[in-house]
């Protein structure tokens, strides 16, 4: 998520490369900019994305949508760049949603019905803020970002995702 090619940077850090060594598909959770950060990221694996203008910078790019729901090995995934929930004053980051989500609302219903479908697992981006964390059985997933950490966080990072039968684990990767 936010690579913020080439403003950031003027390509990924082949550490990224190496991080996603053997992964099945890479999914970019926006702020994207320009379609050669894909391509580059396709070479290593299969890319799917969101990107908050896909309509007008995308629109020809089958890989990018506003929002996706994807159904990998048994699990849904919903991948959005900027998660605003209903009911929820600001923006989802670490620790927010055991203090601020509304109490007695299901975190699953009001997913369902931003992403049109339940969702298992959500990957979303925007605050380069590190979220692994599970809340109400849906795993939350913000990998921050490999060219512009968030203050918060002084490393660049991606996050790998491995969906196993017992169950979806997510972990950050330091590529600093």
């Amino acid at each position: 998520s936010d690579t913020h090619i080439p403003q950031a940077a003027p390509e990924l850090s082949e550490k990224v490369a190496r991080a996603f060594e053997g992964v099945d598909l890479i999914l970019h959770a926006g702020d994207i900019y320009v379609p050669s950060c894909l391509d580059w990221l396709e070479s290593v694996a299969p890319v799917r994305a969101v990107e908050m203008s896909a309509a007008i910078y995308f629109e020809r790019d089958p890989r990018v949508a506003y929002k996706q729901v994807l159904e990998v090995r048994g699990y849904s995934i919903g991948l959005v760049h900027d998660l605003m929930l209903r009911g929820m004053v600001g923006e989802v980051r670490p620790g927010v949603l055991r203090k601020a989500f509304p109490e007695g609302d299901s975190l699953p219903a009001v997913l369902r019905d931003f992403f049109g479908t339940q969702v298992d697992i959500v990957v979303f981006g925007h605050t380069h803020e590190l979220i692994v964390e599970a809340y109400q059985g849906v795993l939350m997933i913000n990998p921050g970002s490999p060219t512009l950490p968030s203050p918060r966080q002084s490393a660049p990072t991606v996050a790998i995702l491995h969906l196993t039968p017992g169950g979806p684990e997510a972990f950050i990767v330091d590529l600093s």
